[in-house]
């Protein structure tokens, strides 16, 4: 009846034919459909534009919409920029004659019969049909998906696309994709886009949206000049997107792709650029390097300077001695010895009057820092003050919030360590001469301009370190961090032992706690790390607070236990880790909390539960833990898993030369993503380049400078595009 509905069990949006009975095809969402389509019972324009809405699409409604935007498709040029993670190749035209077990293919073929009966035991549907062409018979078999009797019908051409099965005694398809036969196809007999999805979303259906939206590539401005795209062999940018979706050839597939990582890229390097630039136009206070007041300090520390640490320190006072606002990131080990490093630059400044701020990533190691800073520089007398969320401190002794506050903007103190309290609108500095940040290196433009606001003399921009003790070969480091300078210190402090790292298996577990016994009996603590606060049964690895009872109850009932994670209180962290310093407590289990910077000399065993749940950098942090002293350290590794590629990521953390080797080989064997992470405000979070695309990144980097040299005017659509990216990415 026209106007009417046609009522199905399930349907999908996926059409398959010109029949109303084919938008069934997919079948994911239950419910009728409206004859005009999907969602809103009106049938929708084919008059799209890049900025439509999503939920203005066809056969797209509300529900549909919302689920969409978990993908972040808002808009048909989201559909464009949603690229597919791998493809299917079902371009291979085969008669069933020339099936081969095992092959992806595609068998243009008619329906001969199709019914559904259900399964002996289990009573679930099991769909059977029987298809032909020229040269025989075959079966394809579909579980629990009764709805294509009503979908596929004897006499029907279609095409069948999957893997061939020959496990039952004879060659049959198994829940292959299925099309009616056409010269346009989207799910068979072509290369085949497989997209990320969510929670009832298909494949059929992301491809029946894109290919809606696909036409509008040829609309997309290409941004970048000829010369350009000449000179770096790139493909157009209009071809590059139609093909990645739906591709002609796998060679296709490469050019396209090779043209989406270069524009990614390229326009990070062009942030990077343009934030050094920003930078650089700057100006600073001069802070001349105060000799006679450095060397008495480094003369009077309790160990030698390495090599590394004293050239890392000459490289930043002599920045310092600049009027361009120095832009510099430390590197070093893991108890290599940065802080002792930023301290000097600290002393230089306040020698001179002038303010420092330096700012951790958490409450336990800014005060950490404070505890050792304020004790380093006492000779000098010097006032240093710690603020935090929970913790307000000067010279040693709790102040109020507000005096201190008010001494900060009278310039009363001369150096201030803390979180991103330091940031808050209460604050008021005197002058910031000097911004060190630990384990924070993308504090970008936008909050360099935030504490020059916050000072009252606004005049100058202060200098800047950054200091980082994640391990990135110096290569990648060069261009990822492209606008800060590089120091680095791979030398270690004199009279540091090797760890001992050591994979412990199931049956050597009790060894390991008698080893731990042993240990602490001696005078040494034990970190136990857990990948989890609270259990989990879907995961099923050790929780932190399983271990906790477990250690404290029936292992070590005699020795006391601590736990450290995330949701304790910040003065609660701080806490339990004063008593395990002191040696109140013995053991302290814990999670990835006490990856980053945490100093105690007589740790020296670190047991990691679930290694496997870890990249190898974090491994790598989380030993960084003991070995801080000329004490022998262990690390015992307990893992769940013994797969091959477990044991090869834990035997490189054993094998590695030092930290930098690791961090190449963390990012060979799992990507980019999970060794830095993608929640870098725009920074990292590529959608199809990668850190290890070196060769793209190096030409990007070249081409990043051509194109800051160019007359932006000349070329209206790369000056919009480097407007939009800065909008999008502050590198904060």
């Amino acid at each position: 009846m026209k106007g009417g509905k046609i009522n199905f069990t399930r349907h999908c949006f996926c059409p398959c034919s010109s029949t109303d009975r084919t938008w069934v095809c997919g079948a994911h969402d239950r419910g009728s459909i409206p004859r005009g389509g999907i969602g809103n019972g009106r049938r929708k324009t084919n008059m799209i534009s890049l900025q439509t809405k999503i939920e203005e699409l066809t056969r797209v409604g509300k529900t549909v919409a919302g689920r969409l935007k978990k993908l972040g498709i808002v808009k048909a040029q989201d559909l464009i920029y949603y690229f597919p993670f791998r493809y299917e190749d079902f371009s291979k035209r085969v008669s069933i004659a020339e099936l081969v077990s095992g092959e992806h293919v595609t068998i243009p073929c008619t329906i001969d019969l199709i019914k559904n009966r259900r399964s002996f035991k289990t009573r679930k549907f099991i769909t059977e049909a029987v298809v032909s062409d020229d040269t025989g018979t075959l079966k394809a078999i579909w579980f629990n998906q009764p709805y294509i009797t009503k979908v596929l019908v004897p006499g029907e051409k279609i095409f069948l696309s999957g893997i061939m099965d020959a496990s039952y005694q004879e060659m049959q398809f198994i829940n292959p994709t299925y099309e009616k036969q056409s010269n346009d196809t989207l799910n068979t007999a072509r290369i085949v886009p497989i997209y990320s999805l969510t929670k009832n979303v298909t494949q059929k259906q992301l491809r029946f949206l894109v290919k809606q939206a696909i036409h509008l590539a040829d609309v997309m401005p290409e941004w970048l000049p000829d010369h350009i795209i000449k000179k770096y062999k790139l493909w157009p940018l209009q071809r590059s997107l139609a093909q990645i979706h739906f591709p002609e050839s796998f060679e296709h597939i490469a050019k396209a792709i090779h043209r989406l990582k270069f524009d990614e890229v390229l326009l990070q390097q062009l942030a990077v650029y343009n934030s050094r630039r920003q930078i650089k136009n700057g100006i600073a206070r001069q802070l001349k390097f105060q000799k006679n007041n450095i060397q008495e300090f480094v003369s009077s520390l309790p160990f030698t300077l390495t090599r590394d640490q004293k050239i890392a320190s000459w490289e930043i006072l002599k920045d310092l001695e600049k009027e361009k606002p120095m832009n510099r990131l430390l590197e070093g080990d893991v108890g290599s010895g940065k802080t002792i490093v930023a301290a000097i630059a600290l002393l230089n400044a306040a020698l001179q009057k002038y303010q420092s701020v330096f700012m951790a990533p958490t409450e336990v190691l800014a005060f950490q820092h404070y505890d050792k800073i304020f004790n380093l520089l006492t000779p000098f007398k010097l006032h240093v003050a710690l603020l935090t969320h929970s913790k307000v401190i000067l010279n040693g002794e709790k102040i109020a919030k507000k005096i201190l506050y008010k001494k900060i903007s009278t310039g009363d103190v001369d150096i201030i360590i803390g979180t991103h309290a330091l940031i808050t609108d209460d604050m008021k500095f005197k002058e910031v001469a000097l911004v060190v940040i630990d384990e924070q290196h993308r504090f970008g433009v936008g909050q360099r301009k935030i504490l020059k606001e916050k000072s009252l003399e606004k005049k100058y921009s202060p200098h800047f370190l950054s200091m980082t003790a994640t391990p990135i070969p110096r290569s990648l480091a060069l261009i990822l961090y492209g606008d800060l300078d590089l120091s680095i210190i791979k030398e270690m402090p004199q009279g540091r032992k090797k760890i001992i790292t050591k994979i412990v298996l199931p049956r050597e577990r009790q060894a390991a706690y008698d080893f731990i016994k042993e240990k602490i009996e001696s005078g040494e603590l034990a970190f136990v790390v857990c990948p989890l606060i609270d259990p989990s049964d879907k995961l099923g690895v050790k929780s932190a607070t399983q271990e906790y009872i477990k250690l404290q109850k029936e292992i070590f009932p005699e020795i006391p236990v601590g736990i450290l994670h995330g949701k304790l209180k910040p003065d609660e962290k701080v806490a339990v880790m004063e008593k395990f310093k002191k040696g109140e407590i013995k053991i302290l289990v814990a999670t990835s909390v006490i990856e980053v910077g945490i100093d105690v000399p007589t740790a020296t065993v670190m047991m990691i539960e679930g290694a496997e749940r870890f990249g190898l950098s974090q491994l790598y942090q989380f030993r960084g833990r003991v070995g801080r002293s000329h004490l022998q350290s262990h690390c015992f590794l307990f893992s769940s898993k013994a797969s091959e590629k477990t044991r090869a990521r834990l035997h490189a953390l054993i094998d590695a030369k030092d930290s930098f080797d690791l961090a190449q080989k963390d990012l060979e064997l799992r990507g980019p993503g999970d060794v830095f992470g993608t929640d870098q405000s725009g920074f990292l979070d590529f959608t199809i380049a990668q850190i290890t695309d070196i060769e793209i990144i190096q030409n990007a980097k070249m081409c990043a400078e051509e194109v800051m040299g160019l007359p932006l005017a000349q070329y209206p659509e790369l000056e919009k595009k480097l407007q939009e990216q800065l909008k999008s990415v502050h590198l904060e």
